[in-house]
């Protein structure tokens, strides 16, 4: 996936997310759906985050893969 593509699908999840948190309604679906939303938002800024670093010293960036949810988000803020 090339990083024009990542970005469109971040901003295309940020504008879902930003929707169901704008909307008067909380329901479980809608707060299962966030999470879940906010869960491949963080794989796809790791893919990015990977690509660079590729880039930055001399890889490929499309060896990057998107790891494992559990993995990206027990990483350290």
């Amino acid at each position: 996936m090339a990083d024009e593509d990542i970005h469109s699908r971040i901003h295309a999840l940020v504008e879902e997310e930003h929707r169901l948190r704008d909307s008067g309604e909380h329901t479980e679906e809608q707060r299962a759906r966030v999470a879940h939303l906010e869960q491949d938002l963080d794989q796809l800024w790791d893919l990015l985050r990977q690509r660079d670093a590729k880039r930055q010293y001399g890889g490929d960036p499309d060896e990057a893969k998107a790891r494992p949810e559990p993995q990206v988000e027990n990483y350290l803020q």
